[in-house]
């Protein structure tokens, strides 16, 4: 994996956990205004959605990158607009940098010892 790619993958996942959070404080926000006079749907609508655009910039940037089947793709995607879904996209492309990460040390080792 070269580091641009790398790097797509690593801002598609600091920026999955946040979004994800967002999601879930605006579905706060949007039951505290219906029961409440507590109105903090605009600020935090905001919020999510600059997340979100960010989100999706970057999935695509990913894609495009790492060169993902059109099913993986689709489930990245498929997981921002779920309420927790941000955390399992988070989780997933964590472990796949780390599969990454140890399948190019033994490629090294692989090369060293020949």
């Amino acid at each position: 994996m070269d580091l641009k790619t790398a790097s797509a993958l690593r801002r598609l996942r600091l920026v999955s956990a946040p979004e994800a959070v967002s999601f879930l404080l605006l579905l706060v926000c949007s039951v505290l205004k219906r029961t409440t006079d507590f109105n903090a749907v605009p600020v935090m609508g905001m919020v999510h959605g600059v997340l979100f655009v960010l989100y999706v910039l970057f999935w695509a940037d990913a894609w495009n990158r790492a060169k993902w089947p059109l099913k993986t793709a689709a489930l990245y995607f498929v997981l921002s607009v779920l309420p927790t879904g941000g955390f399992f996209a988070e989780r997933k492309l964590r472990r796949e940098a780390e599969d990454a990460v140890i399948a190019s040390r033994a490629r090294r080792e692989t090369v060293a010892k020949a």
